[in-house]
């Protein structure tokens, strides 16, 4: 499993707005291959999620789901080009269960970190609901401290 972060070409705030073409863009690229997400959240300039790629190749799924969105985004614009991510991505191999849930938690408290939502609830674009109705996170999760995380995510 790999913990990835996808990031727009100058972080353009274009994410968000365009959920719909990421979702599309997503379903349809994944859909070629044995590939699981199992946490997401999307912000308005960049992606995290943490992905298993089964018989895929990482890079050449990720650069067909960029390339996808970027066609949808530039169809909805009426734009002839123009780029829509940075070059490469961010990517760190899964090690173990205490790494996976360091980066599940990370990626769910993002929109805290980035102040857009002060419940990490609140923010819908994500995976966290999934995770509080499997009893992975107490409805309190993230509210009472302000959580930290050491490392590097790629953003």
């Amino acid at each position: 499993m790999y913990f990835l972060t996808h990031v727009t070409y100058h972080r353009m705030p274009l994410l968000v707005e365009n959920y719909d073409l990421l979702k599309d863009a997503l379903d349809s690229t994944l859909g070629l291959w044995e590939t699981q997400i199992s946490a997401w959240v999307v912000l308005p300039d960049h992606i995290h999620m943490i992905v298993n790629p089964g018989s895929a190749d990482l890079s050449h799924m990720m650069k067909r789901l960029k390339l996808s969105f970027s066609a949808r985004y530039r169809k909805r614009r009426n734009a002839q080009g123009g780029r829509v991510w940075q070059n490469r991505f961010w990517d760190h191999v899964i090690r173990d269960e205490d790494d996976l849930r360091q980066h599940v938690d990370y990626i769910h408290y993002n929109p805290v970190k980035h102040g857009l939502v002060a419940n990490p609830f609140e923010w819908k674009l994500s995976s966290i609901g999934t995770f509080l109705e499997q009893g992975y996170y107490a409805e309190d999760w993230g509210l009472s401290n302000s959580l930290t995380f050491n490392g590097d995510y790629g953003e």
